[in-house]
């Protein structure tokens, strides 16, 4: 399922216009990527939480080469789903 699929099927659930499940939908990605970006998390009782994972720097290698590169530190967003979801899921 794709954004404009998703959009239709809340509008659709939740008896709005189209416009304001855009809306919504909008609202409520642009709020977990501020809120993930300011380093909180994001948890959603039974859906599951968001949060930022830190991977320290490190060696790695060039595939062509061999020669040794570093690798610099990235912050990386993560989803760990809640039991309600993975029991959905498992059906």
């Amino acid at each position: 399922m794709n954004k404009p699929e998703l959009t239709a099927h809340v509008a659709k659930t939740a008896g709005m216009t189209h416009e304001q499940a855009t809306k919504a939908i909008d609202a409520i990605v642009g709020t977990i990527q501020d809120t993930l970006a300011a380093g909180n998390e994001v948890a959603l009782i039974g859906f599951g939480s968001f949060s930022v994972t830190d991977k320290p720097a490190r060696t790695g290698r060039n595939p062509r080469t061999g020669e040794a590169i570093q690798i610099a530190a990235t912050r990386l967003p993560h989803f760990k789903p809640g039991q309600t979801l993975k029991t959905a899921v498992q059906k």
